[in-house]
């Protein structure tokens, strides 16, 4: 791990303002994109500190990153090991008290951080704030946050609507909380990953809310590509996220619910894969508690507990 460290004090002053945000980008193989998300939030007023975990790339993006921004944290990854994983590392390595993420096309607009930094303090269980993301030059909402902003979960004073499930690339964690679960789980590799640690901070007992007022960018590739391989991961996590997490009935539901998506050869091999992994996962099992199964019913929607990600 290469970089100028994060200063060990929990929060910085710039421009008036105090943020206590570190954010973490996880890249592999985009140098310019990475280049670019990290120039977008070094321009921020806020002038949060920036960790960049570099996933294995062979672009040369650690090298271009440490060069262009000296006063960034880069961390280096062996090899390849997921998004997941990069993010981790990021949160490991920060020293604020919150974190928000983004990836290499997605970072976070003016006077977000402050909004997030300021409902964390006001809500001490608060462990996830989702953001408002905006897709692209028209900054058309994305479907996912329209989903959250409709929850039928009470609220119990939060500063949003009550989740159960957010969108990575514009979300910012509470790191105590954050770690206190283990993170993203490392074999999700990417794909589905939001919804297993959403279910274990709200079995701990923490509160997640989608804030409308924290805006993030997202600017997804528009050149199409073959999904095949992201559907059958995907399919395969979410049947892991059920068979480790849910209750009773629940089980049965989101199981069916997802056998009867499996349109396609990708998705019916995600089946095998999974079932390839299900000792580990009856041996890890955590289901979470009555009342957030309950919860769980209440949100009919299925992006609204697996929101999808690019």
């Amino acid at each position: 791990m290469v970089g100028v460290d994060v200063p060990l004090c929990a929060r910085e002053e710039s421009g008036g303002r105090v943020v206590d945000v570190t954010v973490v980008i996880g890249t592999r193989d985009r140098r310019e994109q990475a280049l670019a998300t990290v120039r977008r939030l070094r321009s921020l007023p806020e002038r949060p500190p920036v960790i960049v975990v570099d996933d294995g790339s062979i672009d040369g993006t650690a090298d271009a990153v440490r060069h262009a921004f000296p006063d960034v944290v880069v961390v280096d990854h062996a090899g390849p090991r997921g998004v997941t994983a990069a993010r981790n590392a990021g949160v490991r390595r920060a020293h604020t008290p919150y974190v928000a993420f983004a990836d290499d096309d997605s970072w976070w607009a003016p006077g977000a951080l402050p909004v997030i930094s300021r409902a964390f303090a006001a809500h001490p269980r608060l462990a996830v704030v989702a953001a408002r993301i905006v897709v692209g030059d028209d900054e058309r909402l994305d479907p996912t946050c329209a989903v959250m902003s409709a929850s039928p979960l009470s609220s119990d004073g939060l500063p949003g609507p009550r989740v159960l499930g957010f969108v990575a690339c514009g979300t910012a964690v509470r790191r105590e909380a954050f770690l206190a679960v283990c993170g993203f789980p490392h074999s999700y590799v990417i794909g589905g990953e939001e919804e297993p640690l959403a279910l274990a901070l709200a079995a701990a007992g923490w509160d997640l809310a989608y804030v409308d007022e924290a805006v993030a960018h997202h600017h997804p590739d528009t050149v199409p590509r073959d999904r095949s391989s992201r559907d059958r991961r995907m399919l395969r996590n979410d049947l892991w996220t059920a068979w480790r997490h849910r209750r009773g009935l629940g089980v049965l539901a989101r199981t069916g619910e997802l056998f009867r998506d499996a349109d396609s050869p990708a998705k019916r091999r995600g089946i095998l894969d999974a079932a390839r992994g299900l000792p580990h996962v009856l041996a890890t099992r955590r289901p979470v508690p009555a009342h957030i199964e309950a919860q769980l019913r209440q949100l009919t929607r299925p992006a609204q507990r697996h929101p999808h990600r690019r």
